[in-house]
């Protein structure tokens, strides 16, 4: 595409940097969820049905590249306006998903767990099909917000393939640590790992959005494109390594329009707001009254009261 921050692509370095980070972030997530399904199969005794797991990971990767390549090279062969307003519009839909993903995945960490072993039990009871199916979803979920997050970040690099290199490394990565976690050889903060590489996210999807808005204003679709917030392009080397740095991994310009510039600055502070603010505990279920209390009826229980 052709709105690039420096009109070249960013360093190598810095390619890897960025997106090598994304993929160990979203790997890890990745991980963690098969980490914990298959240590449920194991722990139950149903190694048996480990196959269908990884045969539901696999297919969720296959789908995962489908939509990174579809949407990538897609938007590659088209030129001039058209290919600006598609790519600003993908970079939009990118930045809602991964938005919604950052913020879901804040209040669904302290009960994935339990939710991931609930959902495996009853899949074993329904059948392979059905194994397989909760292990794709989890899994794609995760790949999904990342083949997006790909294809806005991506689009700064003047069609590079080192964003796929670091994406793929972040990912090995993350594939070894979870095996590592697994057999008990490391231990992770995963609150904290979480919260900053959230917070990385976050930022990271403020500069695609104001990638997007400026591709749709190129494209004629939004207007003010012509309306500077400020520009420091005299003073601003955007060869240097902070320029490559801010270009490649942030979507930074020295020369934003307003429109860029207020949509930048109100999604990060509200976000970052959202992200940040204390999660509530979960409302603990209120206490059966006395014996003594309790009003008369009969002694057959009803089907609620007889699950554990």
């Amino acid at each position: 595409m052709s709105v690039l921050a420096a009109g070249t692509a960013p360093s190598i370095a810095t390619q890897l940097f960025g997106s090598g980070l994304i993929g160990l972030r979203e790997g890890l997530e990745a991980g963690i969820v098969v980490m914990v399904l298959a240590a449920f199969l194991v722990k139950a005794e149903r190694k048996d049905a480990l196959k269908w797991v990884w045969l539901g990971v696999g297919i969720a990767v296959a789908m995962v590249a489908a939509i990174f390549l579809v949407i990538h090279y897609g938007t590659s062969t088209v030129t001039g306006l058209t290919a600006e307003i598609i790519a600003g519009v993908a970079s939009l839909v990118a930045v809602a998903i991964v938005t919604v993903m950052v913020l879901w995945m804040r209040k669904a960490a302290r009960t994935i767990s339990h939710d991931l072993k609930a959902g495996m039990e009853k899949a074993l009871v329904a059948g392979p099909v059905a194994v397989l199916t909760l292990a794709f979803f989890a899994v794609g979920r995760e790949g999904v917000e990342t083949a997006l997050l790909m294809v806005g970040y991506a689009e700064n690099t003047a069609g590079s393939a080192w964003p796929l290199v670091g994406l793929l490394l972040g990912i090995v990565a993350a594939a070894v640590l979870t095996v590592l976690l697994y057999f008990g050889a490391v231990r992770l903060d995963f609150a904290k790992f979480f919260k900053y590489t959230g917070i990385f996210l976050i930022i990271v999807a403020a500069g695609i959005l104001g990638y997007g808005i400026h591709a749709l204003q190129i494209g004629g679709v939004l207007p003010g494109g012509s309306a500077l917030a400020f520009d420091i392009s005299g003073g601003y080397d955007a060869s240097s390594w902070y320029g490559t740095v801010m270009a490649g991994i942030f979507n930074f310009r020295p020369d934003p329009t307003a429109l860029q510039a207020v949509a930048w600055v109100v999604y990060v502070v509200v976000v970052l707001f959202l992200f940040l603010r204390p999660v509530s505990a979960p409302t603990p279920a209120p206490a059966a009254p006395a014996a003594d209390a309790a009003p008369e009826r009969t002694a057959t229980p009803t089907p609620d009261e007889t699950v554990s």
